[in-house]
């Protein structure tokens, strides 16, 4: 079997031009964070999820919101508390009176990209809930379940302290690249 390896090479460079074109337009707007950058797009490419450590002030939630204006897809920003339920990040059915029925209120996690704020920080049930969305890419509200569209990508930034490592965050090492 002959394999024409310059054929090969020229389809794969035709074939990711784009990454070039994304790495500039995020460029445009962040500068100097070029493995942070890698890293998004590789995420992306490879349909995963990200676990992004870093100091405060590293415009991680820029990185991610410039990720998404350039492949023109949408974008959220969830930021965990302690006192977060799941169906704030999925959505919930919501009664509506003038109809007599239940209307479904989809959440933040229905977006393209999702930021992931202080993950460590939610109830244990509202991590299952982004966990699930996460592996599944599907999300069930009531009897109703829906496909996440795509690309679906979730960047939880971890920030990095003189402190010791959050519990959360040892126990759930599965969303590193999930």
């Amino acid at each position: 079997m002959d394999v024409d390896v310059r054929a090969i090479n020229e389809k794969i460079e035709r074939e990711s031009a784009f990454i070039d074109i994304l790495t500039l337009e995020m460029n445009k707007v962040i500068v100097g964070q070029k493995q942070m950058i890698e890293s998004l797009l590789i995420g992306l490419l490879g349909n995963g999820h990200i676990l992004l450590e870093g100091v405060p002030g590293l415009a991680k939630t820029l990185a991610i919101n410039t990720l998404s204006k350039a492949v023109q897809a949408s974008f959220s920003r969830v930021q965990f508390t302690p006192d977060l339920l799941p169906a704030d990040v999925v959505g919930t059915m919501i009664y509506n009176m003038k109809v007599n029925d239940f209307s479904i209120k989809k959440g933040p996690i229905f977006a393209n990209f999702v930021l992931a704020d202080e993950i460590n920080r939610a109830p244990a049930k509202v991590q299952s809930a982004l966990l699930e969305a996460m592996q599944e890419r599907q999300i069930t509200i009531g009897d109703t379940t829906f496909k996440l569209d795509e690309p679906f990508l979730v960047m939880a930034p971890k920030i990095l302290l003189n402190k010791k490592e959050p519990i959360l965050y040892q126990r759930h090492k599965l969303i590193d690249l999930c």
